[in-house]
């Protein structure tokens, strides 16, 4: 089982790769798709006058943004997504991280990024349900906090945080970047395999720290492997349904 985490960047070229998750499920290959949207809630943002800014590669979000992020995520990209898939024959199901409380959240650094949640432990009785019932699950990250708030939650933490749990054979990191750059922008300083203790002693900045820190936790709490590839390569998404390209992070 792979899971697959779908970055906003990657949303222009999505339908020519559900063709190719479509051959790999008739195959008997399963996968849990994660998505972000980070474009499309910019886009948002722009239209309904919010201002939004960027803290370590998280977004701050305040109460406003919050309310943008839940309805573009939860709402028009998730939709999508899932219309997508079900247009190549896939047996798509949308849900949210709140939905049978698959991801049991708190405030990140006690508030200091606003609404932002950090996924404390998974529950993936639901995506286990689905999978066994031969459906392919899609994930729009937002969740509950325990009040019942809900909280922005990084995609990339959302899909390593679900690959662990099931214990998947690889997590996919679909993203803007061809993978993890040892010192961003610096195009030589691309990293084509690395163990996580050695990605672990390496200091990272901005967009790559959440990144970084999903396939790090992925791995820990129980995926045998992940690969960060450019989300708008075909060519690339090929390769790594093959075991190939990008930055691939073993133990």
């Amino acid at each position: 089982m792979i899971v697959i985490k779908f970055g906003g960047h990657a949303m222009d070229s999505y339908p020519v790769w559900m063709d190719e998750i479509a051959k790999r499920w008739s195959d008997g290959e399963q996968f849990v798709i994660v998505h972000g949207g980070g474009p499309q809630i910019d886009q948002q943002l722009k239209i309904e006058g919010v201002e939004s800014e960027f803290k370590d590669g998280f977004r701050i979000t305040t109460p406003a943004v919050m309310k943008v992020v839940e309805a573009v995520l939860t709402g028009s990209v998730l939709r999508s997504v899932v219309r997508s898939l079900q247009q190549v024959g896939l047996p798509a199901v949308g849900i949210t991280g709140s939905d049978a409380g698959l991801l049991n959240v708190s405030l990140k650094s006690e508030g200091a990024f606003g609404l932002v949640g950090e996924v404390d432990s998974v529950n993936p009785r639901i995506l286990k349900t689905l999978l066994e019932g031969r459906f392919l699950p899609v994930v729009a990250p937002v969740s509950n906090s325990v009040d019942g708030s809900a909280l922005n939650v990084n995609a990339d933490l959302a899909a390593g945080a679900i690959a662990g749990a099931l214990h998947a054979k690889e997590v996919l990191f679909m993203t803007d970047v061809p993978g993890i750059y040892r010192n961003w922008p610096d195009q030589s300083s691309l990293l084509n395999e690395v163990s996580v203790k050695e990605l672990a002693s390496i200091a990272f900045e901005g967009g790559m720290v959440p990144k970084v820190a999903a396939v790090i936790n992925a791995i820990t709490s129980g995926a045998k492997s992940a690969r960060v590839i450019d989300g708008k390569s075909l060519v690339a998404f090929k390769d790594a349904l093959s075991g190939k390209g990008g930055t691939w992070v073993r133990e």
